[in-house]
């Protein structure tokens, strides 16, 4: 089991601060896209809001790898739960909406050092034989916060005001903080050795990750193919309400029963999968996660009703959790630690590329001719690189890839 051994208490500190940060994240999604509305009166500049990060990261990622890889994960962690801590607070004190967005763009450049650190410290934290369960439970937790958190930001902001949401969400992510530091920092840095970030510096580093990629170039594949296929899910999740309420007709109640139930489905299966994990091998967590996530999609897409949207949403939020479980697990088994933050940041880096253009190509076939016949379109083409995605998983040439004890892994 995963906490038998005498070493679970940092794998447990590692999941508290994790879920604890993920509540927060949500409160502060809640309560950022009701006061920018109230700020302005726009819906447009609500939408903006999901812009600034993929845009932010498209300048940060170039160099937080190469920063993140030559320092402490575990510190890095810790100040960008402080900053976001900082910037949060400040959020309400914001004169007018240039402000607010200037703010937001500084808590995205936060998150832009946070989840390449995130993912380096978890595989350091965790063993080989253990990440599977813990991503299993990485994922429950992931999928409780999605419910947990806006209902307390919603509670929050019904009892008190949005300003005063921002400030107790604060303690969220100072908790978090100091979870982190109750764990022991195993990377001992010299300063002196540490080298200087510089452009000469990014480049090598790029230079780096551009050979491992050559040679394994199966791996990059897999997670590259991977994450534009979850980009495509990101620009329909984009249209999300406008798909609901204007060519369904759901009304607000409906489509806040609907994200309920979106998100108690993500916790069932979170679940399911932290009670089954042990007895699914990593291929067939990816193999039946993508296609049955990709399955919830493709009902999305066709809905007529509340009861058909729920169903594919619900099947969808299941099965996500089998999904990003089993590739998390495959990439940190995969990746060297030792170069996981430049890694990370490069795929963020094309990830967040790939969100503009695809967002941007929605909205603009949405306008030409109809949201569904995008949606039906774009399910399509995310069926055809699922299916073809599944083969190049299932090739019995890349066992050694999918090894789940140490002494498993190829050299």
């Amino acid at each position: 089991m995963f906490l038998q051994r005498d070493d679970w208490k940092p794998r447990f500190l590692l999941l508290s601060t994790l879920g604890i940060s993920s509540v927060g994240d949500f409160i502060y999604l809640v309560a950022i896209n009701l006061f920018v509305f109230q700020l302005t009166g726009s819906a447009a500049s609500v939408a903006t809001l999901w812009l600034i990060g993929p845009l932010t990261n498209m300048v940060a990622k170039f160099w937080t790898g190469s920063f993140i890889d030559d320092r402490s994960k575990r510190k890095v962690m810790m100040v960008t739960y402080v900053c976001r801590a900082v910037f949060v607070a400040c959020i309400p004190l914001a004169p007018n909406l240039f402000v607010v967005y200037l703010i937001l763009v500084l808590l995205s450049v936060a998150r832009a050092f946070y989840h390449p650190a995130s993912m380096t410290f978890v595989t350091m934290t965790v063993p080989i034989e253990k990440r599977k369960t813990f991503n299993s439970l990485r994922s429950l937790f992931t999928s409780s916060a999605g419910i947990i958190g806006p209902a307390i930001g919603g509670a929050l902001i019904m009892l008190t005001t949005v300003q005063l949401t921002f400030w107790i969400n604060v303690s969220f992510f100072l908790m978090a903080a100091f979870l982190l530091w109750l764990m022991p920092d195993k990377e001992k840095r010299e300063k002196e050795k540490i080298p200087t970030l510089t452009i000469a510096q990014v480049i090598q580093d790029f230079r780096v990750v551009q050979s491992f990629m050559k040679q394994q170039r199966y791996v990059a594949l897999i997670y590259m193919s991977f994450i534009l296929l979850m980009t495509v899910t990101f620009a329909m999740d984009a249209q999300e309400v406008v798909f609901t309420q204007q060519v369904i007709g759901l009304s607000e109640f409906e489509y806040s029963l609907l994200i309920s139930l979106t998100g108690i489905g993500a916790i069932a299966g979170g679940l399911v999968l932290t009670m089954i994990s042990k007895h699914l091998s990593i291929r067939v967590m990816i193999v039946m996660g993508l296609l049955l996530t990709i399955s919830g999609y493709g009902i999305y897409a066709l809905s007529w009703s509340f009861l058909s949207i729920t169903v594919g949403f619900m099947i969808l939020g299941f099965f996500n959790a089998f999904l990003y479980a089993g590739m998390t697990t495959f990439y940190q088994n995969n990746v060297p630690v030792e170069m996981m933050g430049r890694v990370t940041s490069i795929y963020d880096l094309i990830q967040s590329a790939s969100q503009i253009l695809l967002i941007f190509m929605l909205g603009l076939f949405a306008d030409l001719f109809s949201l569904r016949a995008t949606l039906i379109v774009f399910v399509s083409i995310m069926a055809i690189g699922a299916i073809g995605f599944s083969i190049a998983i299932l090739n019995k040439q890349k066992d050694p890839l999918f090894f789940e004890q140490e002494d498993h892994r190829s050299a």
